[in-house]
């Protein structure tokens, strides 16, 4: 495989400023509008602005006439980094697109390295499906960014493990144990992973269980009720266990719309409130046709109000099963009111630590890979963090399925003793939701 030049696309670097790392010996290049772009990104309090900065300051560290002329080396073993200012439209590119975009002027800037450069395959990278196939149009080489790509999102579309033809005698040292028994003692334990949770069937009886790494042992789940909500289904039970352990500090949890992902969490965490100084419950804010929330009218606050209704509506279903002014409901009253209880938008608690906090994160699918690391080295003694998501409803238009930020952590975090993963199959919202789900 000879060495080869990129083409980055500015969208590449706002999702991830280290971008440049990844590329091996082969050489980069960064069109000039590309800098202009990242120019109008340097100032806001998202993530995406501060990964311009971030690149800015690491740009500027490389700064040098060879930057532009030559080339700045990126390290032994490593590529050239280049900036291309030189912008000569290139005709074919003009008669397809003759409006001067900056996708325009990436993609003229892209087929002229590679007509400077003919001994060496270039290729655009771009997160950008509309660029993508107005490159292929042209004939131009083009490729997503796929450093952070999650390769097998299959554990995203089937329910937790069910094993048969287990031995009942088994199943019934299980239920007579509350300690659990040996994971040897099971022909499934190579196949197990910490804290999965799973379901053993033999010819007369059946049992809900979990691989415990805590204690080595495979160990009974049982249909526990949490401040009001039932667990309606195995895979909801399977949450609730794994929400309610303290020592698993890192949870996922996914599955399509009304399978009860935000609802499990916050009966889970208001459960355990007095284990915690505050329950904080967050969600990003991804705006609608490129509006950002400064265009809506109010304060800080009322600006964010209608992206948050969703976790106030859960709220009001585990406050609905109870009578009004029972003390389980004046107990979420107080604690919203003391500030235990929090509701807020994401890029508000960029920067705090975040101690003995219960903290869910909403809609986590729309965080990139570098968001969700971020949030998660906010995570101080005591806290647990939760991610709750559909990885196939992504409203941010360069994330997928396989680059989204709750499929990265899913499948970097698996095998880790304090993390645990729960997909939701089954839709509990109501039989209309379900269908809508399934068929729509």
């Amino acid at each position: 495989m000879g060495k080869k030049n990129f083409v980055l696309d500015t969208n590449v670097i706002l999702h991830d400023y280290k971008s440049i790392d990844n590329f091996e010996e082969n050489d980069i290049y960064l069109p000039i509008v590309v800098l202009e772009e990242l120019d109008r990104f340097k100032r806001g309090s998202d993530q995406i602005n501060y990964n311009a900065r971030e690149f800015v300051r690491e740009l500027d560290a490389l700064t040098s006439n060879d930057l532009f002329l030559k080339g700045a080396s990126l390290g032994p073993g490593r590529g050239h980094l280049y900036v291309v200012t030189e912008e000569k439209v290139m005709e074919h590119v003009s008669l397809s697109f003759p409006e001067r975009t900056a996708d325009n002027r990436i993609l003229s800037c892209t087929s002229m390295i590679a007509k400077t450069k003919p001994k060496m395959e270039t290729i655009l990278v771009t997160k950008d499906i509309n660029l993508r196939m107005k490159a292929r149009a042209l004939g131009i080489k083009v490729e997503d960014y796929i450093n952070d790509k999650v390769v097998n999102v299959d554990i995203f579309e089937r329910a937790q493990d069910t094993y048969d033809n287990i031995d009942p005698d088994l199943i019934d040292k299980l239920y007579a144990s509350p300690d659990g028994i040996d994971a040897d003692l099971l022909d499934i334990n190579s196949k197990l992973e910490p804290n999965d949770c799973f379901i053993l069937k033999s010819v007369r009886n059946s049992v809900l269980a979990r691989n415990n790494p805590f204690t080595g042992k495979i160990q009974r789940v049982e249909k526990g009720n949490n401040y009001g909500i039932q667990p309606r289904n195995a895979e909801q039970s399977f949450a609730f266990e794994v929400l309610n352990d303290p020592e698993v500090t890192l949870v996922g949890i996914t599955g399509k719309a009304g399978t009860g992902k935000t609802l499990l969490a916050m009966a889970s965490a208001l459960k355990q409130a007095n284990q915690y100084k505050q329950i904080l419950l967050a969600r990003p804010i991804v705006s609608l046709a490129n509006k950002d929330i400064g265009f809506l009218p109010g304060d800080e606050k009322q600006k964010v109000a209608p992206y948050m209704q969703p976790l106030f509506d859960n709220l009001n279903v585990i406050k609905a099963q109870f009578a009004p002014g029972s003390k389980e409901v004046k107990l979420i009253d107080d604690m919203q009111k003391e500030n235990k209880l929090v509701v807020e938008a994401l890029a508000f608690i960029r920067g705090r630590s975040l101690s003995e906090t219960f903290c869910i994160v909403d809609e986590a699918q729309n965080l990139t890979p570098h968001e969700i690391k971020t949030i998660i080295t906010r995570a101080g003694e005591g806290t647990k963090m939760v991610f709750t998501g559909d990885i196939q409803q992504i409203d941010s238009p360069y994330l997928d399925a396989q680059s989204n930020g709750l499929a990265y952590m899913v499948d970097k975090m698996k095998g880790q003793d304090i993390f645990a993963h729960i997909n939701l199959i089954k839709g509990e919202r109501s039989q209309l939701a379900e269908m809508a789900a399934n068929l729509l």
